[in-house]
């Protein structure tokens, strides 16, 4: 009797044996689940910093290399010192192109916040009809290349074949000279960014104003405010971060705005509306010398490095305003 009660209770520990280790085996595949969840986001960010490691930091670096070299892109660069950027600190027509960029950046960026907010503005508004329809028109030029885009718009604006001019010539008046005309042919490539460039900025504003709570505009209704002072007492400061956002990134475009123009009229006449990334692109490939194209580009980079510092602090500043 005692024998059988042994037995069972050495068979009942037994069984009892057998099922909590089952149970430490099911308890533990959680932890390899868990690990493939730990694994699985640094993965993805080893790929990113591959990637970025590859686009970014190795071309930076080899242009870097490259600024302090005499090297024309074919054979072996010869290290020549901080020769380039002293030959950069002393050609006329670098400062020329700066500020030519510096000027077609303090014209672009308010056309292209005014622009952007304006349309949002109008796209949110409850008394607008056909909404839908318009933000499509209003987004279908960002699609468009920079190129095809800088061509529609020569065809249109050409002196000797363009359409505007043939419309001015029928009404009796005379061609403008949107290409011999530097001033002419600046006001041309504005209108053309502008017309380009407002779109992606327009989205953003559009998610932005959506994003304000109809209740502070309907409070500052009912307590009189105008239409104008509702936009400027709570739309506009609401729309600081969106604001700043879009002023950074338009700044950079329009610093290294280069596609757009080279086709609309290659940074003319000659080289009074050349830019500085057109003035890197002729140093480098027409003229063969990369190693003093490379220092322009450096210098470039530390000119957006600065700009983007500033704005941040001035950002920063009104934050803590």
């Amino acid at each position: 009797m005692s024998t059988t009660k042994s037995v069972d209770g050495r068979s009942a520990e037994t069984s009892a044996l057998i099922t909590v280790g089952r149970g430490a085996r099911r308890a533990r595949r959680p932890r390899r689940s868990s690990t493939r969840f730990v694994l699985a986001p640094l993965v993805f960010i080893a790929v990113a910093v591959v990637l970025f490691a590859l686009f970014f930091l190795w071309p930076g670096a080899l242009g870097l290399w490259y600024s302090f070299t005499d090297y024309s892109g074919v054979g072996t660069p010869e290290f020549i010192g901080a020769e380039n950027y002293i030959d950069l600190a002393q050609d006329p027509v670098f400062y020329t192109v700066l500020g030519r960029t510096l000027l077609y950046t303090l014209l672009s960026v308010p056309l292209h916040y005014v622009a952007a907010l304006g349309i949002a503005m109008l796209l949110t508004s409850t008394f607008a009809k056909g909404k839908s329809v318009a933000r499509i028109i209003f987004f279908l030029p960002w699609l468009i290349s920079p190129i095809v885009a800088g061509v529609i718009w020569k065809w249109l604006f050409g002196e000797n074949f363009g359409l505007v001019n043939y419309l001015i010539e029928m009404l009796g008046g005379n061609g403008l000279q949107w290409e011999t005309n530097p001033n002419l042919a600046l006001v041309l490539i504005l209108i053309v960014s502008t017309w380009g460039g407002t779109a992606f900025n327009m989205l953003l504003f559009i998610a932005a104003i959506r994003n304000i709570p109809q209740s502070y505009l309907e409070a500052a209704q009912l307590d009189g405010a105008n239409g104008w002072q509702r936009f400027y007492r709570i739309v506009l400061p609401l729309l600081r971060p969106t604001s700043f956002m879009v002023i950074l990134l338009t700044t950079i475009g329009a610093m290294k705005e280069f596609a757009m123009v080279q086709a609309l009229n290659g940074g003319g006449p000659g080289t009074s509306n050349m830019f500085i990334v057109q003035y890197i692109y002729r140093t480098g490939f027409e003229r063969a010398d990369v190693g003093y194209a490379s220092a322009a580009s450096m210098v470039l980079m530390v000119i957006l490095i600065i700009i983007a510092i500033i704005q941040l602090r001035f950002d920063k500043r009104n934050d803590l305003a």
